[in-house]
Order: structure tokens, then sequence, then C-alpha cells
């Protein structure tokens, strides 16, 4: 499949971080064109993802302009007489710090069926993979009915930008019955996605020379209390939020404080804290919700201090929110997947869960069965040096189509 490999290693070429999209989609609207798909594109309306709980209030602060998001149409023999099913991927990427890489990240290198590229798991080998799945149902002799959609939706990595405008206004002139967005699963069918809210925490305190330091005071003090009291509230959560899903791992809902910055110089007490904070939320459970445990704990550690009673700390959403996502293992298109994986003997035909967040969730949200299935390792996206062996990406093709025509076929 000589021509997967080409069309994958076009795609991560592009460099294609959040807001820099506009050059890929277009490429990719010229390939689906060419390869007979008809195309649509759409752009993400600032002040309808505003009133969207994944993103800030403020239209302003949302990114949209020159991000067009791109879907391509085949239809397969009567398609009004037939379900329309979407294969989803994103074409946006995370930045890639070039010093810790072994090659140029935006260059795809080869090593034998092994592609090297910022992009390459996360996901646009998975993007590909749709593309010719749809091909090669639009080539199959098979007797079917429906559509097949393919899109490649821009600022995934930033909420969901473009799936998130499609979940909310259908850009297509039919209804979407089913959908599968191509993360790297290692070819296993998920069918349940962590979410995940976003916490800014500031402190002030009262700086002093460091020959000085009881004259003023401390934030860390402070904020070791207040990650304490964090720490306790996700071991707590650990015991009593429960998924079958997720037993098997290590940390069922992570939280983690991923930036601190504090103080101004080595010589001064520090008087001034920022933490930032990623909280996992369960599937079953919202983004609301599990931020009120948090805001209660800090509220508590507040309670007991003198100075942060008569000096509130501020904890503030900030970024975007990604609210847990689950469908049914039975759903059609579900089982479908798991039978062409067993019929193929590739991959895991286990459905099972994931902490991360998917743009799955807004397909949910809007009543599209969705199941999150692709080529390659999430242990490999957003890392230096990013891999996918391509015998994994023809796999997923030949899996996808067939599961996608014994949907087509079932559901007629």
């Amino acid at each position: 499949m000589d021509d997967l490999r080409e069309f994958a290693a076009a795609l991560v070429e592009f460099e294609s971080t959040d807001g820099e999209e506009a050059a890929v989609s277009a490429w990719l609207a010229e390939r689906l064109d060419e390869f007979g798909f008809e195309t649509y594109e759409w752009t993400a309306d600032a002040d309808r993802l505003a009133d969207h709980p994944s993103f800030p209030d403020d239209p302003d602060d949302i990114d949209v302009a020159g991000r067009p998001s791109v879907g391509g149409v085949l239809e397969l023999g009567t398609p009004d007489a037939g379900p329309t099913v979407v294969l989803n991927g994103h074409v946006d990427v995370v930045p890639a710090d070039e010093g810790r890489w072994t090659s140029p990240p935006f260059d795809a290198r080869w090593d034998g069926d092994e592609l090297t590229a910022r992009g390459a798991a996360d996901m646009k080998s998975g993007l590909a993979g749709c593309v010719f799945a749809a091909r090669r149902l639009a080539d199959s002799d098979r007797d079917l009915d429906g559509r097949v959609v393919v899109e490649g939706v821009v600022g995934e990595e930033a909420g969901g930008v473009g799936a998130a405008a499609a979940a909310l206004d259908n850009p297509y002139p039919f209804e979407r019955d089913a959908a599968l967005v191509a993360e790297p699963t290692e070819l296993s069918p998920v069918v349940a996605c962590e979410g995940s809210v976003m916490k800014r925490l500031e402190l002030v305190g009262r700086s002093a020379h460091a020959a000085t330091p009881w004259r003023g005071e401390d934030v860390l003090d402070h904020f070791d209390a207040i990650r304490d009291a964090f720490e306790a509230v996700a071991a707590e959560r650990e015991q009593r939020v429960s998924h079958p899903l997720y037993e098997s791992f290590p940390t069922k809902w992570p939280v983690v404080c991923g930036t601190v910055e504090a103080g101004e110089w080595a010589s001064t007490v520090p008087a001034s804290l920022t933490a930032e904070w990623r909280i996992g939320v369960a599937p079953g459970e919202t983004v609301a919700q599990v931020e009120r445990e948090f805001d209660e704990a800090l509220a508590d550690v507040v309670a007991d201090s003198e100075w942060l009673r008569a000096h509130p700390p501020s904890f503030e959403r900030f970024s975007v929110q990604f609210e847990p996502s689950e469908v049914d293992s039975g759903e059609p298109i579900v089982r479908t997947v798991v039978d062409a994986l067993r019929e193929h003997g590739v991959g895991d035909p286990e459905p099972r869960g994931v902490t991360y967040g998917a743009d799955a969730r807004h397909y949910v949200d809007a009543g599209i069965p969705t199941v999150v299935f692709g080529p390659g390792s999430i242990e490999q996206a957003h890392f230096p040096d990013e891999t996918i062996d391509v015998t994994e990406v023809e796999a997923f093709v030949a899996v996808t189509a067939d599961a996608v025509a014994d949907f087509l076929t079932q559901s007629r």
C-alpha cells in the first residue's frame, strides 16, 4: 500500500500546530477531491463555542479564524437507503522541541516500516487510514448503501474546535448515524474516555529579605498545605470512584500539578505563586462535580489559615475542559469493529477505557454513537521521535473497511 504510506508521510510534513492548520486542511481537501469525495468545509463559530462547557466563556479567547475543518463524503449504492458513518481524525499536532529529536520533527523519516515524525501516531497516520478505508469501501464489490464521511478536523488538542463545531451544527445535508475516531488505541476499541478539568491556583504572600524571613509570608508553605489537601482528595477518589473499565490502571483518575511558578529572586521570601492542575474526571461524572470537590478542599485549607482567610487564593478554570464520554459496548458501531478485529486476528477486540479525552465526546453528546479506534500507541503521542509501524495502519484500513461495511449492511 505505497499510496497510503506516501499519503501519511505527506501529512506529517505539515507543521500544523494549534492555529496553523490551514495549509494541511487545504491539502487534504484537494486530495479528497482527487479521490472522488464530495468535499465540505466549515469554520467554527467562536460565539457558539463560548456557550459550550469545553471552551472559555469569552469568544475572544477561542481562536477560530482561518482554521477550516474538512469533510469528504463517499456515497455508496443508494445513499439514502443506508446509514452514514463518520471516520474522524484531527489534523493538528502538538509542538515539537527539535532539540530533543534525533531528526527534524516535521520531516518524514522511514526505518523499514516505521514512520517517525510529529503526528505520526497522534494522529495523522490514523487519518490517512480513514481515507484509505473509505476508498477501499468505494472500490468494494459488496452491495452497500449509505455514506462514509472522512473528517480532518482542527483544534483537537485545544478542546476539539472542529469536532465541537461539527457536532453543534451539522455541516452536511444528511444525518450521521455513527462515528469512529481514529486516535491511537493499538487497534483496540475504546468505549470510555476520561475527562479533565484545568484549574489555575494563584497565591499571595509577603516578600522579605532572605536574611529576615520571619518578616515575610512564604507562599510555598501555603502551597504545600493545598497540594497535600488535593492529594488527599485524589487518593480518596481513587478508592471511592470506580468503573469496570478502569480498575487495571495504576491511577484511574490522575491529578497532576503540571506547572508551578513562585517567587522573584533567590534572596527574597516568595510572595506570589501560580500553579496549574489537570484533574481527571471519570466517565459518569461531570467536570463541575469533580471541580466542586477540589474547590471544597481548598476552602477547608483556607478556613484553617489566618493568612489565607485574609488573602484568599484564586482557583479558576483556564484553557479547555474535557467532559468524559462513554458509549455502550453493544452499539452496532462497536460490535462491528470488535467482529472485524476477531476476523482479521489483529489488535485486542475487548472494549476498554482510556485516561485521556478525545473528540468522541462531542459526537456522543450530539447523539451519535462513537467508538475510538485507531493504529499506533498513545505512549508515542506528544513524545520526541514519535513513531508508528505503518503495517498497523494497513491493518487498521482493512479492519475499518470491513467494520463499516458490516455496519452499513446490518443497519439497512
